[in-house]
């Protein structure tokens, strides 16, 4: 086998041990060490193939932004409304964050990183491709929001600004799911907290998701 072939293959290994791991453990509990103890090579042989552990996270999120992707289009419907459109893939987006919350971890974990940082630890062709994996998924929600803006249903003027925000928020979101604490006023002033039931929050990230799209400001 060509070195070439050697090299794309020992990268694709080490990606499906990282994401197997992200998967069992969580991203805040796989190491570097682990992934490579997983493909059985020494840690230093990961850096040859990545230019750091955010280049690593960078393409690992491909990897779950392509299979939301997928669910995306196996989930929308054409002919339904614009709003029922919107909800549906609202729904998606949010099952498929809390069946995975290593993608929302690993997610966030680029998130928290500045722009003009993350291109500086990771290379113009992994960025690209990060770059394309979410524009792909953000699309699915940019068309919709072109369609309900054709039909009347959605007052928006930046369709793509909002799937962005869209896309942020329902990290945020997940996060609380996750965590399963929501905080309140008990009495005497004393906060306690509640549970977090997820059909409940589906429903209201999706009326606010239609709220916005619509423009509503009561």
């Amino acid at each position: 086998m060509p070195v070439s072939e050697r090299r794309a293959a020992r990268k694709r290994e080490i990606l499906e041990a990282t994401r197997k791991l992200f998967d069992e453990r969580g991203v805040r509990d796989a190491q570097i060490e682990d992934i490579a103890r997983a493909v059985g090579i020494n840690r230093a042989i990961i850096y040859r193939h990545f230019s750091g552990k955010e280049e690593l996270f960078a393409e690992t999120l491909v990897s779950y932004l392509r299979e939301l992707d997928s669910l995306l289009t196996a989930g929308d419907d054409a002919d339904a409304t614009p709003e029922a459109r919107l909800g549906r893939l609202t729904t998606v987006f949010l099952d498929f964050g809390a069946r995975l919350p290593a993608f929302v971890d690993c997610a966030q974990a680029l998130l928290r990183r500045r722009g003009d940082e993350l291109i500086e630890e990771v290379s113009e062709k992994v960025m690209l491709q990060l770059g394309t994996a979410m524009a792909a998924c953000l699309n699915h929600v940019v068309r919709v929001l072109e369609a309900g803006v054709a039909t009347g249903d959605f007052a928006v003027r930046d369709p793509d600004l909002l799937a962005n925000i869209f896309y942020t928020q329902a990290l945020g979101v997940l996060n609380l799911v996750t965590l399963q604490l929501a905080v309140r006023e008990h009495n005497a002033g004393l906060p306690v907290t509640d549970s977090v039931p997820f059909d409940e929050v589906k429903s209201l990230v999706t009326m606010a998701a239609i709220a916005m799209a619509r423009g509503d400001r009561s």
